[in-house]
């Protein structure tokens, strides 16, 4: 039996296997057993404050809902069902996951869709990872991007920038203090009114190229199979300066023949990006929420640009040999709406990426769905990502080198 997994106003942590739970999939219903597997190691339990669990006989008082954030590697299924009290606040920025207790473990909403190692967590000794910093920093002590980076390593265990000093896979380049879209779940720059902290802090400076290729050219010097890339969690967008990131491309370029040049964007200036591509791209990775006009434009909030832009510069980057993978910030209900499902195979089948890399989409469920709408018929996430894999697109993760 699918039992419950709450939390009392303490935040301690109960299980009742004689109450099953109700998960949200864009509407209230209990989860199927072959949508939950054990709660992968590196899940971590999430207090839902203010949310009372509610299960098939009803909201229970007292009792609150418990949710999961997952490890890197997984997608996300179904999103926990409840009823909000009168105060209860905002969620922050974080991907909430159904989690329910079957036969005493703790079970998520959750499928496995890719594995690298370069993505699994790094446990530091006591002083190791400041001993890394310090090291690296010292070396190049004037760049304000290894200085950025090493902050994301410390404060927010960002995997990318602490590849930077680890020497290995994907190397974080963040650019762009500004940006053109105002996500509503953005992680480094929430406008005052939702009153949520930003998680991550974004970058305050224009960065150079001569930093930028510093970085880049010390990576691939020791990472044969290495990828650095412009366009990170702590920064706005990078195409609006692709000058500098063309810049810097050809300077890599000029000290280093191997590893990936890689971009991370909204792909929401088809020229910016040509001319990257022109100094050297080899790799872009395109974020989106939705192949549909309006649930984009609702989560995104343009500024100048608008969805046909960034499918613009999908096919000019498929069209020119990049590898191109697409960011697809995934949430049940959304994700898997037969009408996004039928945008999304139709693009997929006119243009063929590399890859579509779901993403968990960190947010308040119940925010997003008040901006971007409920579903007329959800199919279910493993039909979504079925029907990705249908349009012969890998599904997956992480960026790979091969």
């Amino acid at each position: 039996m699918i039992g419950l997994a709450y939390c009392d106003r303490a935040g301690r942590i109960y299980y009742d296997e004689g109450l099953e739970p109700l998960a949200d999939g864009g509407i209230v219903r209990p989860a199927l057993r072959d949508e939950l597997i054990p709660a992968p190691p590196g899940s971590v339990e999430m207090i839902l404050p203010g949310r009372r669990a509610l299960t098939t006989h009803g909201a229970l008082r007292g009792k609150y809902a418990l949710a999961a954030m997952l490890p890197a590697g997984y997608t996300r299924l179904l999103v926990p069902a409840y009823e909000k009290e009168a105060n209860a606040p905002t969620l922050p920025l974080f991907g909430y996951t159904f989690a329910c207790v079957i036969d005493d473990e703790l079970y998520v909403a959750a499928m496995k869709t890719d594995e690298s190692e370069d993505w699994q967590p790094r446990y530091f000794a006591d002083g190791e990872l400041e001993a890394l910093l310090e090291r690296r920093t010292s070396a190049d002590p004037g760049n304000r991007v290894l200085a950025q980076v090493a902050l994301c390593s410390r404060e927010y265990g960002c995997f990318t920038a602490q590849n930077v000093f680890l020497e290995r896979g994907e190397a974080a380049l963040p650019v762009s203090p500004k940006c053109n879209a105002r996500c509503v779940g953005c992680i480094s720059e929430q406008e005052p009114e939702t009153g949520l902290a930003s998680p991550q802090t974004r970058i305050a400076f224009e960065t150079t190229a001569d930093e930028l290729a510093r970085i880049g050219i010390h990576h691939l010097e020791r990472v044969e199979d290495g990828i650095v890339s412009f366009g990170q969690g702590c920064e706005g967008e990078p195409l609006l300066r692709s000058i500098v990131i063309a810049s810097a491309i050809e300077k890599i370029r000029a000290a280093r023949a191997n590893g990936t040049i890689n971009l991370n964007t909204n792909g929401s200036m088809t020229r910016g990006l040509e001319r990257c591509i022109d100094a050297g791209l080899q790799a872009v990775r395109v974020s989106l929420n939705s192949f549909r006009p309006h649930a984009y434009a609702a989560y995104y909030r343009p500024i100048g640009y608008a969805l046909d832009d960034v499918l613009a510069s999908i096919r000019l980057a498929v069209k020119r040999g990049l590898r191109v993978s697409l960011n697809l910030l995934t949430h049940p209900g959304v994700t898997d709406d037969a009408e996004e499902i039928a945008a999304m195979t139709a693009f997929l089948r006119e243009v063929p990426v590399t890859m579509i890399q779901t993403r968990t989409l960190n947010i308040d469920p119940e925010w997003y769905f008040d901006a971007v709408g409920r579903p007329r018929e959800p199919l279910g996430m493993r039909t979504a990502i079925a029907a990705i894999r249908g349009a012969r697109v890998a599904v997956g993760n992480f960026t790979h080198t091969h």
